[in-house]
């Protein structure tokens, strides 16, 4: 987990830094797919983070809770491996659309329509992150006006 620069207000806004920075590189992903549309056997790129960012969900709310740890009895066990430490997102190519003459398999409608969709979680997370400032503003405010 990267060690961020400031106040950490809420285990959500780890989650929303982490949300906001994974559209912000998928946006640049399609982008690229849109720029290489003419460029022969070009695979358009995408990136899965929504298991990712599930994992780490789940760890950040269960931090401070107890956890029953698997005991291993022998050495010649196979150790357990936690799986759901993995908070990287998977680059994938997104295949499934027929290649053209070229090799190139860019369709041009499926990726503004990605982006679309990604625009839009970007400004939901936005407007998240406001929220969640304001109610930390709205705080700080009121505690100054009772001195």
């Amino acid at each position: 987990m990267e060690k961020s620069l400031g106040i950490t207000t809420s285990r959500t806004g780890v989650l929303l830094k982490d949300a906001l920075d994974y559209r912000a590189a998928r946006q640049d992903m399609i982008a690229s797919n849109i720029a290489n549309a003419d460029t022969p056997f070009y695979r358009p790129r995408d990136i899965s983070f929504e298991g990712a960012l599930a994992n780490k969900a789940r760890d950040l709310q269960n931090k401070g809770t107890n956890t029953l740890k698997l005991a291993q009895t022998n050495g010649q066990h196979i150790p357990f491996e936690n799986e759901k430490n993995s908070y990287e997102p998977t680059l994938f190519f997104r295949d499934g659309h027929m290649a053209r003459n070229d090799g190139n398999s860019v369709d041009l409608d499926v990726e503004t329509t990605e982006m679309g969709k990604n625009s839009v979680m970007f400004n939901a997370l936005i407007q998240a992150t406001k929220r969640s400032g304001a109610i930390f503003k709205s705080v700080i405010e009121a505690s100054q006006k009772v001195n």
